[in-house]
Parts: C-alpha cells; sequence; structure tokens
C-alpha cells in the first residue's frame, strides 16, 4: 500500500472493483445455500454483507496507505474499521437469532452472516486465497454437517 496515489483512492478501476465483484460472489454462494434452504438471510442478505464488509477494508486500507504516503496522520489504523465490521455484522446476525416454543432458531443464519463478512473482509484486503477458502470451507460445512446431522439424528 505505500505509494498508493491518489487515483487509486479516486478510482474505479479493476484495483477496486475487483474485490467487489469477488466478495458478492463467494458471498452469494454460501447466500445460495442458505436460500435453498429457506433460511431467514438467503442470496442478498450474504452478498450484501460481504460487499459491505469488503468496502470498509478496502476503505480502511486506502486510507491507511494514504495515510503512510503523505505521513498525512499517524493514527490510521486499518484493524479498527475491520473490527467495527465484525461487530456490526454480528449485532446483524444476533438480529436473525430467534426463539420460538423453546427451540433457538436461527443461530447457523448468524454465523453464516458473520462468515460471510470475514470473507468480504478478505476480498477487500485483495487475500482471495482465503476469501475462497473460506467459501469452500463454509459450504462444505453447510452441505456435508447437514447430511451428517440428518444421518445422525435419524438413527
Amino acid at each position: 500500500m505505500e505509494g498508493i496515489s491518489q487515483d487509486t483512492i479516486l478510482g474505479f478501476g479493476e484495483e477496486v472493483l475487483l474485490p467487489l465483484v469477488v466478495a458478492i460472489a463467494l458471498g452469494g454462494l454460501v447466500g445460495w445455500n442458505r436460500e435453498q434452504g429457506e433460511k431467514p438471510a438467503g442470496l442478498k442478505t450474504h452478498m450484501m454483507v460481504a460487499l459491505g464488509a469488503a468496502a470498509f477494508t478496502l476503505v480502511a486500507l486506502r486510507v491507511y496507505g494514504y495515510a503512510i504516503g503523505n505521513r498525512a496522520f499517524s493514527g490510521a489504523d486499518p484493524i479498527r474499521i475491520i473490527e467495527g465490521v465484525a461487530t456490526g455484522i454480528g449485532f446483524l446476525g444476533a438480529g436473525s437469532i430467534i426463539r420460538n416454543r423453546g427451540e433457538v432458531q436461527g443461530v447457523t443464519t448468524a454465523a453464516g452472516i458473520w462468515v460471510v463478512g470475514g470473507l468480504g473482509a478478505a476480498c477487500g484486503a485483495e487475500l482471495y486465497g482465503i476469501a475462497v477458502s473460506v467459501t469452500a470451507l463454509s459450504l462444505i460445512i453447510l452441505a456435508v454437517v447437514k447430511k451428517l446431522e440428518h444421518r445422525v439424528l435419524r438413527d
């Protein structure tokens, strides 16, 4: 990020659009899985959470790079923005958890929203390997563990 140009900060080039589009696509994969199960947070929600997390991470890293490159202010800390995103997404996820007739529902949905926020942050930081790995592992958990749960609970 050192030496980041003002064109990069203000521009709409590949360095800005690619992380956002990848976040939308990967968040959409997890959201599609949730949509198929008719869960409260589906395709659009997961795409928006991933996009928002990526956007905040891009902003954090660009502001940090700009501050370092221009010695504008030494208090720039991208980690604080990412912490805020994680906290905010946790609050959003908590809203999807409900208690219905003594049964708690929506915990997996809340966890999925939080994980998608993490993959969005990874996309914003252009850490695509982490983002793709998180997406793949999430889909494995959602598909495989569900089958195991049904098999174990049925037996």
